[in-house]
């Protein structure tokens, strides 16, 4: 029980140091003008694939909290969507911001993890469970990112893109076909490559993480 423990905690670390490598590079935040493409993403939905849901949801945590930090201490524009300590341009971010940064990416891990359990049970073949769970997680975190950008500050960040409240719905789903896509597919072909190599070393993490 101790040595399984140690190894689990090792490999939480490594994907750890790899969640804050990221952040440290212009690798994890890619900027494209008022917005930032990421890959921070991908480490959160192979922790969550194999190592199980739980320990995707705490990378997720992770990942949440490097968003709020990179946006307070790399803003742009847009970057009050994430964090209630900056204002820029008189734009200022709350409470809700840190939904916005965190729920989402928690949201992410956990649910790549639940995806991939859940069709293993049910006996889907394996790369097909692995492709389905970083998609899943992928798109979530997509999706809940946006739609809390256009609950929570959809006047203000139409003004800051420069477009029509009216139309911010419409440059959203923009960002969607784009970077989300793009950002669904590169996570989905490195998790499949990452979790089939480590799969034989972390197989009973995931078994002792399906009760929970």
């Amino acid at each position: 029980m101790k040595n399984h423990k140690t190894q689990y905690m090792a490999f939480m670390a490594m994907f750890l140091a790899i969640e804050i490598a990221l952040v440290l590079t212009p690798l994890g935040y890619i900027q494209l003008g008022i917005i930032s493409a990421t890959t921070m993403h991908i480490p959160v939905i192979i922790a969550g694939i194999t190592l199980g849901k739980k320990a995707g949801a705490q990378l997720g945590f992770v990942f949440g909290l490097t968003s709020m930090l990179n946006a307070t201490f790399r803003p742009l524009p847009t970057s009050f969507v994430f964090t209630p300590f900056i204002t820029i341009g008189g734009m200022s971010g709350n409470w809700t911001s840190l939904l916005i940064a965190f729920v989402p990416r928690i949201l992410l891990g956990y649910l790549a993890g639940l995806v991939y359990e859940q069709l293993q049970k049910k006996q889907v073949n394996n790369n097909v469970s692995i492709i389905a769970g970083a998609l899943t997680g992928t798109i979530t975190n997509t999706v809940l990112v946006l739609g809390g950008i256009y609950l929570f500050f959809g006047a203000q960040y139409a003004q800051v893109a420069g477009v029509a409240y009216q139309a911010l719905l419409g440059v959203l789903f923009g960002v969607v076909t784009t970077n989300g896509i793009a950002e669904a597919i590169l996570g989905a072909i490195c998790c499949l490559v990452v979790c089939k190599a480590v799969a034989p070393a972390t197989r009973k993490f995931k078994l002792a993480d399906s009760s929970i």
